[in-house]
């Protein structure tokens, strides 16, 4: 059971099936569910890692708040102002949620040759000089080494970053891999029940 705040880090690689499913609690009382759920690749010489599975809450992820206050955070991959993350992955990627008081401000240093993904959850935001909202994405140019954020009201922010693979890749329902016929391969594979069976 993950609650608020909280996460799941699967490394999905070979032998490995899955299901989400909420509570008992949950389905009998009801109540708010707010979840966003990120699928991140792996380059070609990772795909068919061992599967991992891990469920971390809040308090088991760092939280970093910089001198000047006001900000807070949360590591959840990869290192944040000094703080190594929760979760170290296969690749380089880091990322963090972060929430803010309204006014609070953070500059962070950005790997010129990283994509960015800046995504308001809540509030409004101001990233470079340019305004941002929830449920938007900013576009990043590689001309670049800051990120300079302030808070234009209370926010919370989804931030990454991560170095591009170069690699080709072909998503097909829930596999992705780097060839039609890895797809194809991987969908026989599962049909055969060499990537376990569900115990229901």
């Amino acid at each position: 059971m993950i609650e608020a705040g909280g996460i799941q880090w699967m490394t999905a690689g070979s032998d490995l099936i899955h299901s989400e499913i909420s509570f008992p609690e949950f389905k009998k009382s009801g109540g708010n569910l707010e979840m966003l759920q990120l699928w991140v690749n792996l380059p070609a010489k990772d795909k068919m890692v061992a599967p991992r599975h891990l469920g971390l809450q809040q308090t088991d992820i760092p939280a970093v708040v910089p001198p000047a206050g006001r900000v807070t955070v949360h590591a959840v991959s990869g290192e944040w102002l000094g703080t190594a993350g929760a979760v170290q992955p296969l690749t380089d990627m880091s990322l963090a949620t972060t929430d803010f008081q309204a006014g609070g401000q953070l500059q962070l240093a950005m790997p010129t040759d990283h994509t960015v993904f800046f995504y308001a959850i809540r509030g409004r935001l101001r990233v470079n000089g340019q305004q941002t909202e929830a449920r938007k994405l900013p576009e990043f140019h590689y001309d670049g080494t800051e990120l300079q954020i302030e808070a234009l009201t209370d926010a919370v922010l989804l931030l990454g970053h991560a170095a591009p693979f170069q690699e080709p890749n072909i998503a097909y329902d829930p596999f992705v891999m780097n060839t039609a016929a890895e797809i194809r391969q991987a969908y026989q594979a599962h049909e055969a029940g060499r990537f376990g069976t569900w115990q229901g």
